[in-house]
């Protein structure tokens, strides 16, 4: 199988915008040659509560779950979800001061999107086991 050129983005939670501080909660994978878009979510509610105590888990794990329906073109997703696959990647990833952000888009090269999307989950999003 021929390796493909893939874009991917961090989804990052911000629970205090003003602050500026971080965690990583999910990841978007593209990859136009395969028809691709796929996501993979996970939020760190220990680690939430670090940054902020006052946070809302649940309305933030509603906002990951948003970006992973229009990812699989969920109905629920709305107008979002029934673009073509680029543009609701690029949707996904435009700037924006919320809660729930897309971090910069970078490149690389996989055979197969949807196992680089859980290889992501894991290096980028999931705690470090050690």
């Amino acid at each position: 199988m021929s390796r493909e050129t893939f874009e991917y983005a961090v989804l990052r939670v911000v629970p205090r915008v003003e602050r500026g501080e971080s965690l990583n909660a999910g990841v978007l994978v593209y990859c136009r040659q395969r028809d691709y878009l796929g996501s993979r979510v996970h939020l760190d509610t220990d680690r939430l509560r670090a940054l902020d105590p006052t946070a809302d888990p649940e309305a933030i794990r509603r906002a990951l779950q948003a970006a992973a329906d229009v990812c699989a073109a969920d109905p629920a997703s709305g107008a979002a979800g029934r673009e073509a696959l680029g543009s609701r990647f690029r949707w996904l990833t435009a700037p924006r001061s919320t809660v729930v952000q897309a971090g910069p888009v970078h490149t690389g090269l996989t055979e197969d999107p949807d196992a680089e999307a859980d290889r992501l989950l894991a290096l980028l999003v999931l705690p470090v086991s050690g």
